[in-house]
């Protein structure tokens, strides 16, 4: 009977109630528990779009919470209360990964502090600065950071921080700190175009692997960080599907998003008086036609009455059915199911409402943001930077607590 209960009840109660007794507490961390409770709540998570300039605006702009899994009543990022122990005069969020959060701290006295976190048990750990000297007086660099994890069903086991120093021969060195070892280790890896995606560019973390976009190309760079690679392996450049005789005909600049565990790209393309919206799923890192698979090529007719000044931010993570557009002239959040060609408007200045996937729909400034990021989805040519402006800050379907270096 306890079983039947505790498993219907979402996260944020069983995260309470595994402090009620020991019998509880067993059961609610064995694995067939959390197993029957995954299968009970596979799509209903909350979530949000988060901007990647975070010395800006806040975490979240659009947030959703309220959903069965775990019934939050707030943005899942006003969560990430931060408390050092000291003074600090900055704080900037550089990435978020499967619940946990690399965070950038300044002291009072200028100090440089780094923290991986998970914002939901309020755990915190600092992540000790390089020892080479030279990396910690190029300490700003570390924006240039990516997280990536480990994940063994539906818990994060392992993590790594990532911190990019390009070149322009050709290669690109990774400073790494994982969680399994507590130490840094420098890879030099071979790479092409090095020159043109890094700086300013945020990755996008996917299965264990930061994507960066290429600002010259119509490509990205990718790469395995728990794929074991050989020490002269290099990463993968993969060309955008549109590449080519299509690349006239697209519409927007092109950005990543993820959607049910792929990377996912779409753009709106014009041709014979219609509009069409066209989404790849990328199916293998490898460069060709065969690293990806068109699944959705919809005509954006029903569309019409928002005008020309709409743009896309992502796609929903959990749906793939679903993708997220900015429109300009209603100043608002325009959900589009793919597969029933139904649309929502969900303005910033209204009540909060449910959206398609039965959570509650949440704004933070996001217009204010949007309008700031308008120029990147406009340019005068194609030969702009491409540039990750949002992305998805997606909370856990299980309770996994922060992994930590096992003590020397």
């Amino acid at each position: 009977m306890a079983f039947q209960v505790l498993v219907r009840l979402p996260l944020k109660s069983l995260a309470r109630f595994r402090s009620v007794c020991r019998e509880w507490k067993l059961l609610i961390d064995s694995e067939f528990f959390r197993d029957y409770f995954i299968s009970l709540n596979s799509s209903s998570v909350s979530w949000s779009i988060i901007q990647t300039r975070h010395h800006i605006l806040s975490l979240d702009i659009v947030g959703h919470h309220g959903c069965k899994t775990w019934g939050l009543t707030h943005f899942p990022g006003s969560f990430v209360s931060f408390f050092a122990e000291t003074t600090i005069r900055k704080l900037q969020v550089l990435a978020c990964t499967d619940g946990l959060v690399l965070i950038y701290a300044e002291a009072s006295d200028g100090t440089p502090m780094h923290y991986v976190g998970s914002p939901l048990f309020q755990e915190w750990f600092q992540i000790p600065l390089p020892p080479d000297i030279h990396l910690q007086d190029d300490h700003k660099r570390f924006n240039d950071s990516g997280l990536v994890t480990k994940m063994q069903s539906g818990t994060v086991v392992s993590y790594k921080v990532v911190w990019l120093i390009a070149h322009a021969f050709a290669r690109v060195d990774f400073g790494i700190y994982s969680s399994d070892t507590g130490e840094w280790e420098i890879k030099k890896v071979p790479c092409l175009h090095s020159a043109f995606w890094f700086s300013h560019h945020k990755p996008i973390a996917l299965n264990g692997i930061l994507h960066w976009l290429s600002n010259l190309t119509g490509s990205f760079v990718a790469y395995d960080f728990y794929g074991g690679h050989d020490d002269d392996d290099a990463c993968d450049i993969i060309h955008f599907p549109d590449s080519g005789k299509d690349d006239e005909l697209r519409r927007f600049r092109r950005t990543l998003s993820t959607s049910e565990g792929s990377i996912v790209y779409f753009n709106e393309f014009g041709g014979n008086g219609n509009r069409i919206l066209r989404v790849w799923r990328l199916v293998k890192y490898t460069d060709g036609p065969k690293a990806w698979q068109l699944f959705r090529e919809v005509s954006l007719v029903t569309l019409i009455d928002l005008g020309i000044y709409y743009f896309p931010v992502v796609m929903h993570p959990l749906n793939s059915e679903i993708i997220y557009l900015w429109s300009r002239n209603k100043k608002g959040m325009v959900l589009f199911n793919l597969r029933t060609h139904v649309f929502s408007l969900h303005k910033e200045l209204e009540d909060e409402t449910k959206c398609m996937d039965g959570c509650t729909l949440s704004f933070n400034r996001c217009s204010e943001y949007m309008e700031s990021m308008y120029g990147y989805f406009f340019p005068s040519s194609y030969g702009g930077t491409n540039c990750l402006f949002a992305s998805q800050y997606v909370l856990p379907r299980w309770l996994h607590r922060l992994p930590r270096p096992q003590p020397s």
